[in-house]
């Protein structure tokens, strides 16, 4: 895949748009770190949008299949390992230059629909995950059935993208707002037997 020239134009528009951001971003900048022309980036794409489309999709796939690596046997397992994946940033360095590529196109998004359309691709999927995880908890009976899998999946999807946030803004780690998540999972969503049990 690595052969591909396609390919390597997207992981290029990655590193060069962590490097000099959106708005400073030109098409020659994405060139160069390809090793490559410009003429090169027309023949696989055909404007500056055609190729963030790209690499927002190829950016979509990534995020999803992060979100999807997560693994447990109940639903608050489940959730517990959902935000390990996304609020911890020991494990992975590669994480605070995800997380800047986003921040800079979320940026542009309310300039450029095509962006936010593809964007609200991002944080609908989210969302999505954790209301099915909310939802199934409820049912089981682990979470409390008074909480709301569609206003909760917001709140924590909002919360979720604020650490992202200021992640790359402050170089604030998000690690310990994970345990905070965790501490929330135990006195606001779990049923009463199972709050009692997690104490």
């Amino acid at each position: 895949m690595a052969d591909d020239p396609a390919t390597e134009i997207l992981d290029a528009t990655y590193r060069a748009l962590c490097e000099h951001g959106y708005a400073n971003l030109t098409l020659q900048d994405i060139a160069t770190e390809a090793d490559t022309s410009k003429g090169s980036i027309h023949y696989h794409y055909d404007s500056k949008d055609q190729l963030f489309v790209a690499f927002l999709d190829e950016l979509y796939e990534r995020f999803t299949d992060r979100v999807n690596s997560h693994d447990g046997d109940t639903p608050r397992e489940q959730l517990e390992a959902l935000l390990q994946v996304l609020l911890t940033t020991d494990a992975d360095s590669s994480l605070r230059a995800f997380r800047t590529a986003m921040l800079e196109l979320t940026a542009q998004a309310p300039y450029n629909s095509t962006l936010q359309e593809r964007l609200t691709d991002f944080d609908e999927f989210l969302i999505e995950q954790l209301r099915e995880i909310l939802a199934s908890g409820v049912d089981t009976g682990e979470f409390d059935d008074n909480i709301n899998p569609v206003h909760d999946a917001e709140y924590l999807a909002t919360t979720i993208t604020g650490a992202h946030t200021r992640h790359v803004a402050i170089n604030h780690s998000s690690d310990q707002l994970y345990d905070t998540m965790t501490r929330y999972i135990e006195r606001q969503l779990l049923a009463d037997e199972q709050a009692e049990v997690a104490q």
